[in-house]
């Protein structure tokens, strides 16, 4: 469980193809160690097992079910992606909760500076779309946001400096591909109410 809130990112050092997925390796700053290995990260929001660390570059695995529901299908050696240790009790929740589940990907169709914020507008497939409300939360690339306005292709979100420096959105451009996970009590509350029906 994660609650979206970005302060580490990484780096993809090497990507190994397998024949039912990838491991892909990633260099970052977290303070871990061998006695960490199994603990779950969110990487640019996909919740994967650690399942090795050597020299600040950790292991992870990545099956094809994975691969194929999110932007990891396109990733590349020296791309950047935002990190996130999983919440422990007590811990304050700044941004939602985030599972870590990938719902779809989302396609960058502009990226417009307002003053010292940015607006990004987001393409999505028309399922999600349908799952789409004004003002909910959202996880984008594994970072807890609030959608301002819903289009007809997709939504807006607007990112304050803060975020936007410390998150891979600095990379994001014009046709770039996200993780998305919609907010799970949304998803919850549209599923039980279908289900009266």
């Amino acid at each position: 469980m994660f609650n979206g809130i970005i302060f580490n990112k990484g780096f993809i050092k090497k990507i190994s193809k397998r024949s039912k997925g990838i491991n892909i390796f990633v260099k970052s700053d977290l303070k871990l160690n061998s006695k960490d290995i199994g603990v779950s990260i969110a990487c640019d929001g996909v919740c994967l097992t650690l399942i090795k660390i050597q020299n600040k570059i950790m292991e992870f695995y990545l099956s094809n079910e994975t691969v194929k529901r999110s932007k990891f299908k396109y990733l590349e050696v020296n791309d950047v992606i935002n990190l996130e240790l999983p919440l422990k009790y007590g811990q304050k929740i700044s941004g939602h909760i985030c599972q870590g589940h990938i719902d779809t990907t989302g396609k960058t169709l502009s990226v417009k500076k307002v003053d010292k914020s940015y607006i990004f507008d987001f393409e999505i497939n028309s399922k999600e779309r349908k799952n789409i409300i004004d003002k909910a939360s959202i996880c984008i690339n594994g970072i807890s946001l609030t959608i301002s306005k819903k289009t007809k292709k997709g939504f807006q979100i607007w990112v304050i400096p803060h975020t936007f420096k410390l998150t891979n959105l600095s990379k994001v451009k014009k046709g770039s591909l996200v993780n998305i996970e919609i907010d799970i009590l949304s998803k919850y509350v549209k599923n039980f109410f279908n289900a009266k029906k």
